[in-house]
């Protein structure tokens, strides 16, 4: 007689909002996994609707405190879009500046405090800097970083009030700029230190055949503009993203899943499969315009684009976490002050999308507005609704390897594997309550 064993994660606590894991086992075989988001549903996109289209700057922003920016930029640029609105390049490159302080600040909390801790056994954070003081510290000014500098271009550090349809409420002064120059100086050298130090870490075995998708961009890493391209051949304007993937509801998740739809023998599009966004694919299908440091340092630990183990996703926040300080360079010690800050427009009837790389993947946004600038429709994915479906069927591949360890070990390594993905995680304690039901059959 085999044994049913029934695992409950009832709270994944260090996910930004409330979620559950249930794993089912008979035997050694795995009968079900679902990733369960039972957070009450926010209802951003229908309180949008009426409102005018300049507050959905503000409003977007208030969705996630860790990567407001990516919110804020998709939504705008899609406006701009329904809008017929052209920006300068000045305005372009201050764009490019913002998203760079969002993935700095990102992306060193995610490798120092919340992943890091995983491979050395370490419950939190805090453990883990009692043990690597230095590590975690410098971690902890990297985030400062990109701080600091949202607050100078955004108004702030969390949720930026600067960011306006048409660009900038108001642009920085050269002095605000200029003074980060020293810091971002360190902190590149800093970047490049921390991820020779997450190369070293001890990787599980375990990759996986992804169907990686990114924005991708003929002159640059794409960051706020590109086509939606994936490593299966994909390559598409962002105006076709609804057309190639879809959004369903799950009756075990309040958050809806998103999937890749192809046609099947008949033509019809009935057929489905899910994907990864986030660093991995977006270094996997952007590597040749990554920044020149960030370059040298993959060759130096031997990550390239081939890369499909999940678990390495903190080395790729690393290249990236260089790239983004290269890049902010560039743009502080060249930057001058710019007129006009923010373009004008007329409010006409219209729909616009767009897509941006959060820190976590490829984010969209479609709106609709009506002649006196109010929003009539909203869409919104998000990158961590995109990668649930990718995170259940790693889940669901990954057991079978760690089925021999006990049922605490057990919600240990489905933890590390979930973390990877960094799916909007807050900084609780615990990932993983584990309630174990066993039963004969």
């Amino acid at each position: 007689m085999s044994e049913t064993r029934t695992i409950k994660v009832e709270a994944l606590t260090r996910v930004e909002g409330e979620g559950g894991l249930h794993v089912t086992l008979d035997g050694d075989v795995i009968e079900d996994v679902k990733l369960s988001i039972y957070e009450p549903p926010r209802f951003f996109e229908a309180f949008l609707q009426g409102r005018p289209l300049t507050e959905v700057p503000d409003i977007t922003a208030r969705i996630c405190g860790i990567c407001p920016v990516a919110y804020q930029m998709s939504a705008v640029h899609a406006l701009e879009q329904a809008l017929g609105v052209t920006i300068t390049p000045e305005i372009r490159r201050m764009r490019r500046l913002l998203y760079c302080g969002e993935w700095i600040e990102s992306h060193a909390l995610h490798m120092h405090l919340l992943h890091a801790p995983d491979f050395f056994g370490a419950d939190s954070g805090i453990e883990l800097a009692s043990r690597f003081p230095d590590e975690v510290g410098r971690g902890l000014r990297l985030k400062k970083h990109g701080n600091e500098l949202l607050e100078a271009l955004g108004g702030r550090a969390i949720h930026p009030i600067n960011v306006a349809v048409g660009g900038f409420y108001r642009a920085p002064r050269r002095d605000e700029l200029q003074q980060l120059i020293p810091d971002f100086e360190w902190g590149l050298d800093a970047a490049i230190a921390a991820t020779r130090w997450v190369a070293t870490l001890d990787f599980p075995d375990f990759s996986r055949d992804y169907d990686m998708v990114a924005l991708s961009h003929p002159d640059e890493y794409a960051m706020n503009e590109g086509q939606v391209a994936s490593t299966t051949g994909l390559r598409i304007d962002v105006t076709g993203y609804e057309r190639e993937f879809e959004e369903q509801h799950i009756a075990h998740s309040t958050a809806l899943h998103s999937v890749r739809t192809h046609a099947g023998d008949d033509g019809r599009r009935d057929e489905e499969s899910c994907y990864h966004v986030g660093p991995l694919a977006r270094v996997a299908l952007n590597f040749e315009h990554l920044s020149e440091s960030a370059r040298r340092v993959a060759d130096e630990v031997s990550f390239d684009a081939s890369v499909r183990n999940p678990f390495q996703a903190i080395i790729a926040r690393g290249l990236e976490l260089i790239h983004a300080y290269e890049e902010a360079l560039d743009i502080l010690r060249s930057y001058r002050p710019f007129r006009p800050s923010r373009m004008e427009y007329e409010n006409r009837a219209g729909e616009g999308c767009a897509a941006t790389e959060a820190p976590r993947g490829l984010i969209y946004h479609r709106y609709a507005v009506a002649d006196d600038g109010t929003v009539t429709a909203a869409t919104i994915i998000p990158p961590t609704s995109q990668n649930q479906r990718q995170i259940e069927e790693d889940l669901r591949d990954w057991l079978p390897h760690i089925l021999g360890n006990d049922d605490g070990q057990i919600a240990d390594d489905c933890e590390r594997l979930i973390r990877s993905y960094d799916p909007c995680i807050s900084c609780s304690t615990h990932f993983l309550k584990l309630t174990i039901d066993r039963r004969p059959q």
